[in-house]
């Protein structure tokens, strides 16, 4: 059982916290990953990949989350930008994939 981070009396419930969040974030991530996979499935046109008008949309509400949970946007912009690119470059790997089959 983790220790909530108000409560965290040694750096080592503080490492336990981070590894138990870092295990349940990779499982949200690879959730996240099946999702890219369907996009990949369902659009046709391989330009409908990378949407810009999509990422700021993603970002804006990422940002209004943060504000909500107590989360620096100076930690949620960057990575969410960081995620959303590697999802777009998957997302293309699996779209080329996926039409090499057919």
């Amino acid at each position: 059982m983790r220790v909530l981070p108000a409560d965290c009396t040694t750096m080592a419930q503080v490492r336990q916290g981070v590894d138990a969040l870092d295990r349940q974030l990779v499982a949200l991530l690879a959730e996240r990953q099946g999702y890219m996979d369907a996009a990949a499935r369902i659009k046709q046109d391989r330009g409908a990949v990378r949407d810009e008008a999509r990422i700021e949309d993603v970002v804006s509400k990422v940002k209004a989350a943060a504000r909500e949970a107590g989360l620096s946007e100076e930690i949620a912009e960057p990575v969410w930008r960081t995620l959303i690119e590697r999802c777009i470059a998957y997302e293309f790997t699996v779209w080329d994939a996926i039409r090499a089959e057919a």
